[in-house]
């Protein structure tokens, strides 16, 4: 198997392909949760290095996502001066009917606003934490993916990457993370989706209903 040091190695040079491309057109996809964390801090360092300026990112506040998610990600976009764009759904919340369908809720509060600000930002390569073994689903998904709507490339750098190199990573760069790791959580979602898990897989804490609709939700826009 690859080693963490190989692996990083393979994400820079990835990143570092993409300075061919205006990095104002580049953004990162940053939950606040430890996958997207290292990814921003990874394309972070490459602008610096470069001196190319802040590095961008899109967020999603769906209005049910953790209090403890949103306060660490604000912490840290003002302690790495990150040019930050919070998403939001064009829903009322106090009477939509959360997480009844899985599916719809997903497409109405992550996949349709996340769409509108890639579209509003002119992003032309949307950054990921994503990663092939958290969920069989994402095992055969790619580097660079072509997305439709609107235009634009997703990277996922770190595919290859495993829950454990995640963590060796943080504490190699001793990265601050969200508290509710350090309570038990081992993937973070929206509150309605999202509970402390059986301890046999990292999502196992994830809706049943929407982890077997992966695939579908990929096919409207999700991650």
């Amino acid at each position: 198997m690859a080693t963490l040091e190989s692996k990083i190695e393979t994400t820079e040079a990835l990143l570092l392909g993409l300075l061919k491309h205006d990095p104002a057109s580049i953004r990162v996809a940053w939950t606040g949760g430890k996958d997207s964390t290292v990814v921003l801090f990874l394309w972070k360092t490459v602008l610096e290095h470069h001196d190319l300026g802040p590095a961008r990112a899109i967020s999603l506040d769906t209005g049910c996502k953790f209090p403890e998610v949103m306060a660490f990600r604000d912490c840290m976009a003002g302690e790495w001066g990150v040019d930050l764009l919070v998403a939001r759904p064009e829903v009322d919340l106090a009477t939509y009917p959360l997480a009844v369908d899985k599916v719809a809720c997903c497409l109405d509060l992550k996949v349709k606003p996340l769409q509108k600000a890639i579209g509003a930002t002119e992003t032309a390569f949307l950054l990921t934490g994503l990663r092939r073994d958290e969920h069989p689903d994402r095992a055969a998904r790619r580097d660079l993916e072509p997305r439709h709507t609107p235009p634009h490339t997703m990277v996922n750098p770190i595919l290859d990457w495993t829950e454990t190199d995640i963590w060796a990573f943080h504490t190699m760069f001793d990265l601050a993370h969200c508290e509710l790791y350090d309570r038990g959580y081992r993937s973070l979602g929206c509150r309605p989706c999202t509970e402390k898990g059986n301890g046999v897989s990292e999502r196992s804490g994830r809706s049943g209903e929407k982890e077997k609709n992966m695939a579908v939700l990929t096919s409207l826009g999700y991650f």
